[in-house]
């Protein structure tokens, strides 16, 4: 398993754009302002789901072989990557089954449902959910979409990574949430080819540091549960493609308090008008932490979705304690 190369990226987004448009890039004056450097907002948030996954899913449905397409495709998902494949099976005539922790977000199940994806609510989170996909493809013979060890979904949301660098070719930092690590790594392949002083910066929930933890020791570790309110960013392993780009060109990956979570939700709200999820948000609020190590750069914040529920968004402006 190899991950994909920048021509991989350019053949994806031929693919992409024949179901999708660019997304925006805006700066904001306001966060500019603020943090003393100047700040872009890579709005995800833009694309038919709400999510950056949506690329992906496109890219690696569409590449199915015929076999595949007939006996259909299984994934797990806390919600964004499961309505890219939702999205893109629908759109590709291909039977798609997702599983989802038995406590997802129930706005993303209803919109995976919506799309005409077989849902199964099962397990206590991303894990439990992932074992169960993997046992049922090879028991029904379905095609098992892993939502990191991939190199084509990869490849997919790494278009995003070329439209930032072609629109702003000087820009100095880019900050992404890392779940599984696919949006990430692929803005490393495409970042530090395209601009090799470009730093690329993750970010991770405290309370699920599996991968800040992996990138440290160098191998895929496991922590015993993910804490987090962020379901975006909320995985208890590791997975081997991402981690191996990751080693290789993340400059530093941040780990974020719920709390600076919620701020990060209030913050992108209050001073660019975006409404964010969680780890969607998460960018804007490690942009808070790192402070005077951004400063005088130009930064890109990948606002990478924006699935949040009534609820989770009342209890982020009216309720401050730890969820």
């Amino acid at each position: 398993m190899h991950p994909p190369t920048l021509q991989d990226v350019y053949r994806a987004r031929r693919i992409v754009y024949q179901q999708l448009a660019p997304t925006p890039l805006i700066r904001s004056a306001a966060m500019s302002e603020l943090l003393g450097c100047e700040i872009y907002l890579k709005l995800e948030t833009a694309t038919p789901i709400g999510a950056f996954k949506i690329r992906g899913g496109l890219n690696l449905i569409a590449q199915l072989s015929d076999a595949e397409r007939e006996r259909g495709v299984i994934t797990a998902s806390t919600g964004n990557h499961g309505q890219s494949i939702a999205y893109a099976a629908r759109a590709f005539g291909v039977r798609a089954v997702i599983a989802a922790p038995e406590g997802a977000n129930p706005d993303k199940v209803a919109s995976m449902r919506r799309l005409g994806a077989e849902v199964v609510l099962t397990g206590r989170d991303f894990g439990e959910a992932h074992g169960w996909a993997e046992a049922q493809a090879q028991l029904e013979g379905w095609r098992y979409v892993h939502p990191a060890n991939e190199p084509l979904l990869i490849a997919g949301v790494a278009t995003a990574s070329l439209e930032i660098l072609e629109a702003l070719p000087d820009t100095d930092v880019i900050v992404a949430p890392v779940g599984g690590g696919s949006g990430v790594s692929g803005h490393c392949i495409v970042a530090k080819q395209l601009n090799p002083r470009v730093k690329v910066i993750g970010v991770q929930a405290e309370k699920a540091p599996a991968v800040y933890q992996s990138w440290k020791a160098g191998k895929c570790l496991e922590t015993p549960d993910a804490a987090t309110w962020a379901e975006g960013v909320a995985t208890r392993t590791a997975f081997e493609l991402p981690l191996g780009v990751m080693r290789k060109h993340v400059d530093d990956i941040v780990l974020l308090s719920e709390e600076e979570l919620r701020q990060g939700v209030i913050f992108l709200l209050e001073s660019a008008h975006q409404l964010a999820e969680p780890a969607g948000a998460a960018s804007a609020a490690a942009a808070r932490k790192l402070g005077a190590r951004l400063r005088g750069q130009r930064v890109v914040l990948i606002v990478s979705g924006c699935n949040i529920t009534r609820e989770q968004l009342t209890r982020v402006l009216t309720d401050p304690r730890p969820w």
